[in-house]
Formats: C-alpha cells, structure tokens, sequence
C-alpha cells in the first residue's frame, strides 16, 4: 500500500520564489552596508552664535596723548639805532627833481583865520542853572524866585497885550485854550514863536503877543548863555 502525498505540503513547490526573495534582501542590504558613512560630531559646525563671550569681551581703555604746544620764537632782535650827538653835522640827501627845466615860483600863503562858530545849545526851562531874567526880575535872589517872577511877567503882559475880544468876533464861544512855545536865544531875544489854538486867528494874536516881549537876559549853563525854550498856556472865557 502506496503512502499518499499532500499537494500542499511539498516544499520544493516555491523554492524559486524563496530564492529570489531572499536574494533580493541580501543585495539590498549589501548596497546599504557599502553606502553607509558616518561623521566626527567634533568638527561638524552648525554656525551657532554665543553671545555670552561677546558680552565678556574687556574693550581696552585708551587716553588720548596731548601734545603740548611749540615754543614761542624768540623775540626778534632789536635794530641797532644809530645815536648822532647833536654837535655832529648829518649830511642830507638833496634830490633834484628832473621832470622839467622851467622855473618854480614860491607861492606865500598868508595864515587864514578860522572863526570857531558857537554851537547853539538848548537847555530847558526847568533844568537851567540860571534863568533867563525878565526886566524888573533881577533883584530876585534865586534860581526859583526868578523863575516866578519871569512867569508873573510873562503872564500879566500877555493879559495886557491879548484881544480878549477877538474869539467873540471870530463867533467863538466858551472856554478857549491856546498852546504857546516860544524860544529865548542867547542874545535874549524871542525867537521860534509856535502857538495851537481851536481857530487860526487865535494862533496869529497868540504869535503877535509873544514877539512884544521885551528882551530878556539870557539863560546861562556852565556860564555859557544858551537857549531856553518856554511854554505858555493861554486860557480865557469868551463872555456870551
């Protein structure tokens, strides 16, 4: 009696295919093992930055070397001045001119005299050393009490002079005012006259009262006579 065979438990049925699987995988690992390299971690850089040795780093401390400056060059050397006693004759150089041969007549120059023109100084009233002194003031003794009596004269002259009657004839009325300056130079005189008042015809009387004034003595400072300009104001009531 013959022994029977499974089909399914013949090994040598798919021995090629085992062969050529396992000739696959040790070719694969072959090429693998050839393949295969490694590497010294100790020289690989990976071009880290450490920023703790920046910060440790010491900067040198330098100074800076002032150079001091050059000496001052010496004084020059004084020239050598030749002294001539006064008994020895010094020879002087003439020199002729060439540049023609016609004689030369000598022009005399007479002196001219130069007249020194006084500057006409202006001082005023209230600062004058000494006042300029209206006639029948000079008894007065005192630079204020000279003062006074020159205003009262000034004052009742003008009352006398002045055509009150005038701003009625004009057809003014009321309260009028009239700004009077006026000049005394240093001769005396009334000069400069300038007055402001509401109607021309007041300034006209106004000016022609002023330069009635008789002359005075004129005002001195540093005891030089000089220019005094005065004001005057005139008030008065035109009667309806």
């Amino acid at each position: 009696m013959e022994p029977k065979k499974n089909s399914q438990a013949n090994v040598g049925r798919n021995s090629s295919l085992y062969f050529a699987i396992g000739l696959a995988l040790m070719l694969f690992l072959t090429n693998y093992a050839i393949n295969y390299k490694t590497y010294d971690k100790s020289n690989i850089d990976i071009g880290q930055l450490n920023l703790d040795e920046l910060d440790d780093e010491e900067i040198p401390i330098t100074e800076q070397i002032q150079t001091p400056p050059p000496p001052p060059p010496p004084p020059a050397a004084p020239e050598v001045i030749e002294i001539v006693e006064d008994e020895e004759e010094v020879e002087e150089t003439v020199i002729e001119s060439t540049e023609t041969d016609q004689e030369e007549e000598i022009v005399e120059v007479e002196e001219v005299e130069v007249e020194e023109v006084e500057e006409d100084i202006e001082v005023p009233f209230a600062v004058i050393e000494n006042v300029p002194i209206f006639p029948g003031c000079e008894n007065k003794s005192g630079n204020n009490a000279k003062k006074a009596c020159m205003s009262e004269k000034i004052s009742k002259f003008v009352n006398k002079k002045f055509n009150t009657e005038l701003a009625s004839d004009l057809g003014l009325s009321g309260r009028q005012r009239i700004n009077v300056i006026f000049k005394i130079n240093k001769n005396g005189d009334i000069t400069g006259v300038r007055a402001r008042a509401p109607h021309p015809g007041l300034e006209k009387e106004a000016a022609r009262v002023i330069n009635l004034l008789p002359k005075m003595k004129p005002g001195k400072q540093r005891g030089k006579a000089v220019t005094v300009p005065y004001s005057l104001p005139i008030i008065f009531q035109v009667q309806d």
